[in-house]
């Protein structure tokens, strides 16, 4: 115990220093001996209190740990659990020691425990605790194959009894030690869905086998195969986390959960649906943490870009985003608002679901089972006092009637279609019975827009293009012929896809006075585009070829998202 006192007064006078004349104002006159638990829960920064420790014991600090990596008989030893509690983690040295770092004096008692848990000595050094814990939190979400080992082991009858332990709400899928079998290949799953950026995973039944399928940048791959005889487990889990009904599987449910990867908070929506060969989910990840877009970051060409500027900076009327679904529509409408969000401005938007908290600006969820639908929550939201509005989709006429009104009323308003380009949302909105004079007198501009997937950096290799693949490709060979190609060989960095990431190409119909008189005529929507097009405006495929030729993505990926479209 007095060589405990020593150090915490080792501790205090390496702090007395440090606090530059602070030291008494945080612990008060005559204080000699401080612990590490005591100066964070006073506010000390964690910086400070590690770098006291380690000139307390006279071990090396290091400042940074984003060019270390850590050691990978460290993960496989030492559950990550341990590893978080106590704030340590192992770096690669050289030798049979392991370097362990630790945020501050209190974690030394667990050098041992590392120590037997490793099966080699280890020597210490101290870092502040969030590079700590950022490091073990990236590490264990490195660790892949854990899923595949997983399945290999599920014994059917091992886990039969497990799934009622299962509680809903958050849960960390990087600490899935000790859980019963299916919740831990459940858990890997989902954590290797994040960690190839996939934004659906499909569990999807056939006569003989169960797949478990990714969509990646748009794409699908199959990804694993769980034995058959687990698929009702799996699914049962599954719905336990999303709070739905495992004893019902006759009828489609719907279920929402929470989970968390490390320092990452993912939102899951589930769906479920019976078919011929058992239930088959749907989960669809969003992840909390990936920073909104700017307007810039989007892909817009810069006349495009220019142009949507000035648009949403217009006091009143109505801009539209179309596009099918996964195109990125919410994304441009966020990034939108997230530029004209201001003190000046009340935002208020009406979301199906609220994707991303926007801060500042006021959301409201739709929900149909209590009534509150777009067209009733619209007449809500004008009783706010709104500058601006973003309605999130446009379903039925009335929603249309009163978004265009609220356009007519001094209302800025966004919302979005399913159309398959920015003329056929004009002719949209008349068949949901907006009167012509009124989509030509609200109407600001019709953005169309599509996600096309961009070529791995990583990998990307050019070549000339050759007559037969640009015929395949639906690109005039006299235009292309002898131009450079780019595609991406496929690499670990992108998966052996040759992809990576995604960008978005666009099209952009501003509503001028000859389209506005096309609008009152109730033209059709290849007389509208073909006016739009004689005002400059560029198309899908256009944009698409565009970036093609830059080397961004390939004329493989601007057809299969244009389809034969003429430009």
């Amino acid at each position: 115990m007095a060589a405990m006192v020593t150090v915490n007064e080792r501790f205090a006078e390496a702090l007395r220093t440090r606090l530059n004349g602070q030291y008494e104002a945080v612990f008060g006159q005559g204080r000699t001996s401080v612990s590490p638990a005591e100066a964070r829960r006073l506010n000390v920064d964690e910086t400070t209190v590690a770098q006291a420790s380690a000139e307390a014991l006279g071990i090396g600090y290091v400042e940074c740990l984003h060019d270390r990596s850590v050691s990978r008989d460290f993960l496989a030893a030492v559950p990550i659990a341990f590893a978080r509690q106590h704030a340590l983690v192992g770096l690669e040295a050289e030798g049979d020691v392991i370097e362990v770092a630790l945020a501050d004096l209190g974690a030394w008692p667990h050098l041992a425990t590392a120590s037997k848990l490793l099966g080699r000595r280890v020597r210490p050094v101290f870092a502040p605790r969030a590079e700590i814990l950022h490091a073990i939190n990236a590490a264990y979400q490195k660790e892949s194959g854990q899923a595949e080992k997983i399945i290999e082991e599920l014994d059917q009858a091992q886990v039969l009894d497990d799934l009622a332990r299962a509680a809903a709400g958050d849960e960390d899928l990087l600490d899935s030690s000790g859980r019963a079998p299916v919740i831990r290949l459940v858990n890997l799953i989902l954590l290797e869905a994040v960690k190839r950026r996939a934004s659906d995973v499909h569990i999807q039944p056939y006569e003989d086998r169960l797949v478990v399928r990714f969509r990646i940048d748009g794409v699908l791959h199959d990804v694993f195969t769980p034995p058959k005889a687990l698929q009702d487990e799996i699914i049962s889990r599954i719905k336990v986390m999303g709070g739905m009904n495992i004893a019902e599987r006759r009828l489609a449910q719907d279920g929402r959960a929470s989970v968390e990867v490390g320092d990452r908070r993912i939102d899951l929506r589930i769906a479920t649906l019976p078919t011929s060969f058992g239930e088959r989910a749907v989960l669809r990840l969003l992840d909390k943490s990936v920073r909104l877009y700017e307007l810039g970051g989007l892909g817009m060409p810069e006349a495009v870009l220019d142009q949507f500027r000035k648009m949403i900076r217009m006091d009143h009327g109505i801009i539209l985003v179309t596009g099918p679904t996964g195109s990125g529509k919410t994304t441009t409408l966020y990034s939108a608002l997230k530029e004209l969000n201001s003190e000046e401005m009340n935002i208020l938007t009406l979301e199906d679901p609220i994707e991303y908290r926007l801060e500042n600006i006021s959301q409201t969820q739709v929900s149909e089972k209590k009534g509150m639908t777009f067209a009733r929550g619209l007449r809500h939201v004008l009783r706010q006092d709104p500058d601006i509005i973003m309605v999130g989709e446009i379903r039925d006429s009335e929603t249309a009637r009163m978004a265009i009104q609220s356009a007519l009323t001094g209302h800025l308003v966004f919302s979005t279609l399913h159309t398959n380009d920015a003329a056929g949302a004009v002719t949209r909105m008349l068949d949901l019975g907006v009167e012509p004079y009124l989509a030509a007198s609200s109407l600001l501009a019709v953005q169309a827009q599509r996600l096309v997937r961009r070529i791995c950096p990583a990998c990307r290799t050019t070549r000339q293009a050759a007559t037969e693949e640009l015929l395949r490709w639906g690109v005039a060979p006299d235009e292309w012929h002898g131009r450079t190609l780019y595609a991406g060989r496929g690499c670990p960095e992108c998966l052996q896809t040759g992809y990576r990431d995604r960008i978005g190409i666009f099209e952009l119909l501003t509503v001028t006075e000859p389209v506005r008189e096309l609008i009152l005529a109730r033209a059709k929507a290849s007389t509208l585009k073909g006016a739009a097009l004689a005002e400059g405006m560029t198309t899908l495929r256009a944009d698409g070829l565009a970036k093609a030729a830059a080397g961004i993505t390939t004329l493989e990926e601007v057809s299969r998202v244009t389809g034969r479209d003429e430009f």
